[in-house]
């Protein structure tokens, strides 16, 4: 099972909207076949291993990560091909939360003769897929909140400048995981104050993950009122990937046809209080784009609109060794903030880690209040 998860972590950023599977077909003491699921649309980690372990699958044991699949989709189910086969064990670290699956694909087998275990390594096999499991069961993407601060809490200097507060480590390790996410948001304060491409840059000549191209996430800027200049580098012909702005009625028409010919995609939702965008309108439909993960990188105004509204999933705090100072320095969450301590959000499964000088603090916000 520990190798049918490295498998399927092969497959991080390339699968969505489906979940990152890997399979392993283990016959007298050694594996005869593997396979991960690589995009989608293509053939699921079963049948990978299935193919590799030709005639020696039959009588074989099947380790997998998630449920396999009883219906039809863009493939056919994975349980009739693991049936045929002759598999007559199989070992699944937990059932797949999406309602065509749920329970159906380890009946099928059952029904099949074949024995079947749930459980084994569970716990990771969640962790590994947690985006695919809030997106199957919400249609909403799973959000994580991003951002980096001093030592003392500041995101810029009390001039705005704000380059650089993190490490090159630190920065490579953002790219990173931009090549493994859907999209990722920036309100339209970070386009005026600092114009960035919102791109993944890495430093292997543009390759991201097995030396393929950096996939470059879907940028989402919130824009409510169409502040966001047209000569901003987001819009640019030379900056790949595609934008879409997120705004309100209250954009001039004429700003959303200018921005529609500069090739980004207008996304015209309800206002909430305030004329800000209705963020909760917002992840409904980047979840009906088929958005899975969100990383949501600031500025301090829309960072503490999502957690004021309790729409963060997890959160990446990167803490540089620099003392800024300044009381109008600018924090990462601005907002209005609570009232006492006792109605802070907190983290829980907190991890801690130094990525270069910089240390990362990780962590999920807790769903008790």
């Amino acid at each position: 099972m520990q190798r049918a998860l490295s498998l399927a972590r092969l497959g991080r950023g390339r699968t969505g909207p489906n979940p990152m599977v890997g399979a392993v077909i283990v016959k007298d003491g050694r594996i005869v076949g593997e396979g991960y699921h690589q995009r989608a649309g293509e053939p699921h980690a079963e049948i990978h291993a299935l193919r590799q372990g030709g005639e020696a699958a039959r009588g074989a044991t099947l380790y997998v990560n998630l449920e396999p699949c009883p219906h039809w989709g863009r493939t056919p189910p994975c349980t009739q091909a693991i049936i045929a086969a002759g598999i007559t064990e199989a070992h699944v670290a937990m059932l797949d939360p999406n309602p065509l699956v749920n329970g159906r694909g380890r009946d099928q087998l059952e029904e099949a003769g074949i024995r079947v275990w749930v459980g084994e390594r569970e716990a990771e096999a969640r962790e590994l897929n947690e985006a695919f499991m809030k997106y199957i069961t919400t249609g909403r993407p799973f959000v994580t909140a991003k951002f980096a601060m001093s030592l003392d809490g500041k995101i810029a200097t009390h001039t705005g400048k704000a380059r650089w507060i993190s490490g090159p480590d630190a920065r490579r390790w953002v790219h990173q995981l931009r090549d493994v996410t859907d999209a990722i948001m920036v309100g339209v304060n970070t386009i005026l104050a600092d114009d960035p491409r919102l791109t993944t840059r890495l430093n292997d000549g543009g390759k991201g993950r097995g030396n393929e191209e950096a996939r470059h996430p879907l940028r989402v800027i919130a824009d409510s009122r169409g502040r966001a200049p047209l000569t901003a580098k987001v819009l640019a012909d030379d900056t790949p990937g595609q934008t879409l702005i997120a705004t309100t009625e209250a954009m001039p028409l004429k700003k959303q046809r200018a921005l529609e010919r500069l090739g980004a995609q207008v996304l015209v939702l309800p206002a909430r209080h305030g004329g800000w965008i209705s963020l909760p309108h917002l992840l409904d439909a980047l979840g009906e784009r088929q958005v899975t993960c969100l990383l949501v990188e600031g500025g301090g105004t829309l960072l503490a609109s999502f957690f004021e509204q309790r729409l963060v999933d997890t959160v990446l705090a990167f803490i540089a060794p620099l003392i800024v100072g300044g009381r109008q320095a600018p924090t990462p969450v601005a907002g209005q903030g609570v009232a006492r301590l006792s109605q802070a959000l907190q983290l829980e499964k907190t991890r801690v880690e130094r990525v270069g000088a910089d240390v990362l603090i990780s962590g999920y916000v807790t769903s008790r209040r």
